[in-house]
């Protein structure tokens, strides 16, 4: 089952968005502590009004637990919801004048992060929590939703071009390469 988010769904959901991320998720924490990052994560999970919060995902449930995640939002608003993790970042872990490109902006419902635990993969769960964010993004009003996909990632970009994203272009995102890819809704 595909429902909102919880505050209570934090652990799960930040070990998703740290797989999803792989080190992004180090390089925003950093430190290479596992421990830590998770714990950054889980934090920002629990608040609202931020880039990786509860209020701006979904999560596949099964059986009561939390087996995958996909995070969204309305592009035109990443600098709001970015600006308190740069801040923490900033005071918390020693990231003083980090500031990543952005990934997204107007016009578009990006999904952020996107995954499914690793026992769970290939059973059509990551298929099934894209075509909800892609209704989210629809319901909200945007007639185009859009991610990142690493370059080196064909498996994600297969996925994402079987579920009608196209590459739009390529970019720069704190030091990796990655396809910006829209989907028209």
């Amino acid at each position: 089952m595909i429902r909102e988010a919880k505050p209570e769904d934090a652990t799960p959901v930040a070990q998703l968005i740290v797989q999803a991320m792989g080190d992004l998720a180090y390089k925003f924490s950093n430190t290479d502590d596992r421990k830590a990052t998770l714990a950054l994560f889980e934090y920002f999970f629990k608040l609202p009004d931020n880039q990786y919060s509860y209020s701006n995902t979904l999560v596949y449930e099964e059986q009561g637990e939390v087996f995958g995640s996909l995070n969204g939002y309305d592009g035109s608003k990443l600098a709001d919801l970015r600006a308190p993790f740069l801040i923490y970042l900033a005071e918390h872990c020693g990231l003083i004048n980090f500031h990543p490109e952005p990934e997204t902006g107007p016009g578009e419902f990006y999904l952020d992060t996107i995954s499914v635990a690793p026992e769970f993969q290939g059973k059509g769960i990551g298929k099934q929590l894209i075509a909800a964010g892609i209704n989210r993004a629809s319901a909200f009003g945007h007639e185009k939703a859009g991610l990142l996909v690493e370059v080196n990632n064909p498996g994600a970009l297969k996925l994402y071009q079987k579920m009608g994203f196209e590459i739009e272009s390529e970019i720069t995102f704190i030091g990796g390469l990655y396809y910006h890819m829209i989907r028209t809704i």
